[in-house]
């Protein structure tokens, strides 16, 4: 593994997963403020940095930065990426890499072939072999995190094939690991899972038409859009002019979703796989309690995200559950949005 993996700046803390969003419309509307708000849902996963690149009929603006969402997006620096029919949206805590506007997301590559934005959530367990052929071939990195190496790997499959979506089924050849994907082009969006389906990615739909992909259910809801369905692992979906395309060639696994996504990562009242994340939370207090039974008189759910195990718990063994720490410090900042300053 690489020095710079070994020797970040963050790898002795504890770190969550990051967050994507993309939107597709039919016609140029407010995708970026869309994008903000379901950013704000998904700040949970990453509170480093973000970032939202949006194409206006072809012609592709970005910004990102360190920083929590409202921060880094006030209403003037909103108002300057405009309107557009396509964005993608990234919010970061890093796996590797240091915590500089540098490695945040999303990243716009610029080649011979157009543009293109990508958010990614994960890690590839052979991005420091990639990226080292890559330097090898002359490939300049400007960060060290796994985006750029994402971001190289399709641009090397889109000089050899005729389309944006093909480039990204015979790159998923190349990576190994975990990770759920939005690409940008200036007309499509494409969204993938890993072949295990390690990460989540969901789909939905708003109520003016804008097809939504997300890291977790709670960014729909933040739109008031409905749920589709969740993306099957290895698959690839692409949103055009010319409707939804499923390319399913990496599908066949049942999928490994990582259990962490339930206990700890994930908003609970987010539904992921078909399951409600605070009732599987309620019901592994339960669980726990069963085993484990204490002689206590509280449970308190620690860290926030134990919220929902402590109800179980105390559910199950009678015994008083600290309620009023729950919700101040696990509820109340998910349901109270500001707009932005």
């Amino acid at each position: 593994m690489s020095e710079e993996r070994l020797s970040g700046n963050n790898n002795d803390k504890p770190r969550e997963e990051c967050g994507v969003f993309g939107i597709f419309s039919n016609e140029v509307t407010d995708v970026v403020k869309k994008t903000y708000y379901a950013l704000y849902a998904l700040q949970h996963r990453g509170q480093e940095s973000c970032g939202i690149a949006v194409s206006d009929e072809g012609v592709v603006d970005y910004y990102r930065d360190v920083g929590l969402v409202p921060d880094v997006f006030t209403r003037e620096r909103l108002d300057k990426l405009g309107n557009g029919n396509i964005a993608v949206g990234h919010v970061r805590y890093s796996k590797f890499g240091n915590v500089t506007r540098i490695n945040a997301e999303p990243i716009v590559i610029r080649h011979i072939k157009g543009s293109m934005a990508i958010s990614h959530n994960g890690c590839l367990t052979n991005g420091h072999k990639l990226r080292e052929k890559f330097e090898l071939e002359g490939g300049i990195f400007h960060g060290n995190n796994d985006a750029e190496v994402i971001a190289y790997t399709i641009t090397a499959q889109r000089l050899k094939s005729d389309s944006i979506e093909n480039a990204v089924e015979r790159a998923v050849y190349h990576m190994q690991g975990a990770y759920s994907l939005l690409v940008m082009s200036p007309s499509k969006l494409i969204a993938a899972r890993d072949p295990l389906g390690f990460r989540p990615l969901c789909m939905g739909k708003t109520e003016d038409g804008c097809i939504i992909f997300a890291s977790e259910s709670c960014a729909l809801d933040s739109l008031g859009a409905a749920f589709i369905r969740d993306l099957e692992p290895g698959e690839i979906v692409i949103v055009g002019k010319n409707g939804i395309k499923s390319i399913k060639t990496h599908c066949g696994n049942k999928g490994k979703l990582c259990v962490f996504e339930i206990i700890y990562f994930a908003r609970p009242d987010s539904v992921i796989q078909g399951a409600s994340v605070h009732k599987a939370r309620v019901q592994a207090g339960r669980l726990l309690a069963r085993e484990s039974r204490a002689d206590a008189d509280v449970v308190i759910g620690v860290p926030g995200s134990r919220g929902g195990a402590a109800v179980g718990y105390g559910r199950e063994t009678w015994v008083g559950f600290y309620i009023s720490f729950f919700l101040k410090t696990y509820c109340t900042p998910y349901f109270f949005l500001p707009p932005p300053t």
